[in-house]
């Protein structure tokens, strides 16, 4: 993953002076971004950020705020993968296997299901704004979570069993046990990635 990765930003030119990507990308375009720029292209096709995501999330803040021909071309690379540049004198293919997470709106005014505040959105606004996410890009989403507002007394009377301090010890001894299960290829990597650069 960290030479595939470390490959795609050294083709878009992004790699800057890191030697490689050790992190998982962690990619959040803005809501204007033009088709070209998510699923890369141009006269030399570069990647976009769909393959920039490639062994990562790619989060889509107000995901209905996108255009709809910039939400329909997630299409192909959700399905396959990767992501196909064609031009007149060749064809360039990147990889896009990424987790992509969205959050947005039930409607344009926001406040469709809020427990307190009234939706001034009429239902043909309600429909136009949710069909912007078409059927056949739904199907490509795994998961929906319906969230509602939580007020900031509810958030501060719940109170958790476990400390911080507890919490970090267990996401240590995980990381602990996915080094152990893992140490030979991590090592395999590290010595081919030495080698490389």
């Amino acid at each position: 993953e960290c030479i595939e990765s470390t490959q795609i930003y050294s083709a878009s030119g992004k790699l800057g002076d890191a030697m490689a990507i050790y992190e998982r990308p962690f990619r959040s375009p803005h809501h204007l971004i033009s088709n070209i720029a998510l699923i890369g292209g141009g006269l030399y096709p570069k990647p976009g950020e769909i393959s920039l995501a490639h062994n990562g999330v790619l989060f889509m803040d107000e995901m209905l705020e996108f255009k709809s021909s910039v939400l329909e071309v997630l299409r192909q690379p959700l399905e396959d993968g990767y992501v196909n540049i064609s031009r007149s004198k060749n064809s360039v293919e990147f990889p896009a296997d990424f987790m992509l997470v969205g959050a947005m709106n039930p409607c344009p005014c926001g406040y469709l299901t809020h427990p307190d505040k009234e939706c001034d959105c009429s239902p043909y606004m309600i429909n136009k704004y949710q069909n912007k996410l078409s059927g056949p890009l739904l199907d490509r989403i795994d998961m929906q979570v319906y969230l509602t507002e939580i007020s900031l007394d509810n958030l501060s009377k719940q109170k958790s069993d476990i400390t911080s301090k507890e919490l970090r010890s267990k996401v240590l001894y995980a990381r602990e046990i996915q080094n152990k299960r893992f140490f030979e290829q991590n090592i395999l990597a590290l010595v081919f990635l030495g080698k490389a650069f």
